[in-house]
């Protein structure tokens, strides 16, 4: 590989990986599930909310540490095959964790969930790999529009069965879009159990996702190379308001923004908000040229920073804890950990979505603790 300018650690990146992990954990804790303020949940179908940020940062900041990493490594002399098998064991690692979670606590093979959000990042980050160690920033960008070109034909273009077997080519609705099809057939009685005939991370939709990972890798050259870090600032921040813009458009006029499809559309207008959070923060705790301003910044932010060492750790360990409580039983009668812990929230006088974001910023607040804890031992987890 070439010699590429390297970029050093980013506290801002620290800090919007902690503000993913902070959201994360809080749009997946609700109370009840019933009763949810409307941006804490995932948009019905077509449209956006701030809950579908999440996923999206979460690839974009792999794709920026991705390059910080490469980078890094090739400048100390590592091999190109060296980097690729690097990357390769931190995929399988996540992608192993994200198998271990779907398959707790019913620890069923039959059925067990394959797809999952760990999975995607993890296959997310294979893939990437070998196209950030080969092309420079002309050839990501072309992969980019070319993955996004290759779903779009799959998924408007090919006709295929639904659930009931009405054939039809282009129906952008649960379960029948060609990805839903292609994850029937491969993944069977492994999709979401929520939904049973599609899977909002499943195989195509996982084209446009590498995509959004691949973003955040031409982010993070842009930020490696060298100009004023106020001018950096500048053009992420006009670079995500473009974004958005064609994000827009293309709702309009091509696909419609939506999570689940994880559609190009979709894929160009969470970017431009990822810009648009990550280039805020990078101005405040990197860049900006008033030391005492980025002081503040970092007092201000290191609880973000904090979560954001342990992402990955507090990304599993949240998610498992959820899991546990719903599966074990307290009280009399017997009721599940999670209701019995609930209810003396629910007795407050509170309206229940008031109740239900009062335990959603209580489970934060107890990943948190085990995130500054770990923190203040030095003790950091990372894939």
């Amino acid at each position: 590989m070439s010699a590429r300018p390297t970029l050093q650690r980013l506290a801002s990146l620290d800090a919007f990986r902690g503000f993913a992990i902070a959201g994360m954990v809080l749009v997946n804790n609700p109370g009840d599930w019933n009763a949810l303020y409307a941006p804490l949940a995932h948009a019905a179908w077509n449209g956006w909310t701030f809950t579908d940020w999440i996923f999206p940062f979460f690839l974009f900041i792999a794709g920026v540490s991705m390059t910080i990493s490469l980078d890094a490594r090739a400048a100390a002399g590592a091999s190109r095959r060296t980097l690729a098998l690097t990357m390769a064991r931190r995929a399988a690692l996540i992608i192993a964790i994200g198998l271990l979670l779907n398959w707790v606590p019913r620890f069923d093979l039959a059925t067990v969930r394959i797809p999952g959000v760990l999975q995607r990042i993890g296959l997310c980050v294979l893939l990437a790999a070998p196209i950030v160690l080969a092309w420079r920033w002309r050839g990501v960008l072309a992969w980019i529009v070319g993955l996004c070109a290759l779903y779009a034909l799959l998924m408007l273009a090919v006709p295929v069965p639904d659930a009931q077997g009405v054939v039809a080519a282009g129906a952008l609705e649960p379960g029948r879009d060609f990805g839903a099809w292609l994850d029937r057939l491969l993944l069977g009685p492994h999709l979401w159990a929520a939904s049973k005939t599609w899977d909002p991370e499943g195989l195509v939709s996982t084209l446009p996702a590498l995509g959004t990972l691949l973003s955040g890798v031409l982010a993070g050259r842009f930020l490696a190379a060298p100009r004023p870090a106020a001018e950096r600032t500048v053009w992420l921040l006009l670079a995500g308001l473009a974004l958005l813009a064609l994000g827009e458009a293309m709702d309009r006029l091509f696909m419609p923004i939506n999570k689940s499809l994880w559609t190009p559309s979709y894929m160009v207008f969470m970017d431009g908000w990822a810009l648009l959070v990550f280039g805020a923060f990078y101005w405040l705790l990197d860049a900006a040229p008033q030391a005492r301003l980025r002081a503040a910044s970092a007092r201000a932010f290191e609880p973000l920073v904090i979560y954001g060492m342990n992402a990955l750790l507090i990304f599993a360990v949240s998610g498992l804890v959820a899991k546990l409580m719903l599966f074990f039983k307290a009280g009399d009668p017997p009721q599940s950990l999670k209701a019995w812990t609930y209810a003396p929230i629910q007795a407050l006088p509170l309206a229940p979505r008031d109740a239900s974001l009062l335990w959603a910023l209580l489970f934060n607040g107890a990943m948190f603790a085990l995130a500054w804890w770990l923190w203040r031992r030095r003790w950091f987890f990372k894939a």
